[in-house]
């Protein structure tokens, strides 16, 4: 293989790599999102600097299936996101994810620096429930329900500007800068890569979407610590469907730059 073969290539292994070149499209992308009241120290402590808490003191928990992303598959995952703030612009931090597919956890790690771990997510219905679950090492440290599609923001009989409005609004929602800590050790154990990653979903079309009350369980592990974050109390629930396509990233904050341009100054 020529040099030329070797930089051209999507990602590795050399004889079979994990995933191809993006951007990569999701279609029927499922969410059930659960949004709570957590403890401000807690959230503190899970957001990297410069990064500051949004002042809300929410935290977002995440059951999502995809069962049709190109260059990745079908798969599920579940984890964390953080309302916060870099600067003066709202931002969303990944804190924890866990799925159970190699290709979408060798890349997202790679290209945009997700935090994402092997476990076992379940995004389903069992009768009138939506249920969500995350199985690590065979214990379940997540369940989340939710009434299964009784708030409708999709079809509303009280007239088309409402629903258009939500939907805009949801759209927006996934719109918005979503941001993940990239740490990759170089081969002495020092840092190579040390960066925030910011990026924003784009060509977002909502097939459906539900709101309504929910309730999440989380119980502590110490390799899947969803628990460390705990819940003081449930704000609600939303359940979607929708396309999107995740584009490549781009550097918000190098970590390393920063600290050589101290150790200049000093």
């Amino acid at each position: 293989m020529k040099e030329s073969d070797v930089l051209a290539l999507p990602s590795m292994p050399l004889a079979s790599p994990s995933y191809p070149k993006g951007p990569y499209r999701f279609l029927n992308r499922e969410y059930f999102i659960i949004t709570y009241e957590s403890d401000p120290d807690a959230i503190r402590a899970q957001l990297p600097e410069p990064l500051e808490p949004d002042g809300s003191n929410t935290v977002m928990y995440e059951f999502i299936k995809m069962p049709d992303s190109s260059g990745f598959g079908d798969y599920q995952e579940s984890g964390i996101v953080i309302p916060a703030k870099f600067k003066d612009e709202k931002v969303n931090f990944t804190s924890q994810m866990y799925l159970d597919d190699e290709a979408p956890i060798s890349g997202g790690r790679e290209i945009w620096g997700f935090p994402k771990k092997f476990a076992k997510p379940q995004l389903i219905t069992h009768e009138d429930t939506l249920t969500g679950s995350l199985f690590y090492a065979e214990e379940r440290v997540a369940l989340g329900t939710m009434r299964y599609k009784q708030e409708n923001l999709t079809y509303d009989l009280r007239g088309e500007t409402a629903v258009t409005s939500s939907i805009k609004e949801l759209q927006t929602k996934m719109g918005k800068t979503q941001v993940n800590l990239k740490f990759i050790p170089d081969v002495d154990g020092t840092p190579a890569i040390a960066q925030l990653v910011a990026y924003n979903m784009v060509d977002i079309n909502v097939k459906g979407a539900w709101s309504g009350p929910a309730r999440l369980h989380l119980v502590p592990h110490v390799n899947a610590p969803v628990a460390d974050l705990p819940v003081k109390r449930v704000v609600g629930g939303m359940h979607f469907i929708a396309d999107l396509t995740l584009p490549y990233g781009r550097v918000m904050y190098d970590y390393l730059e920063k600290a050589e341009a101290k150790r200049k100054v000093a």
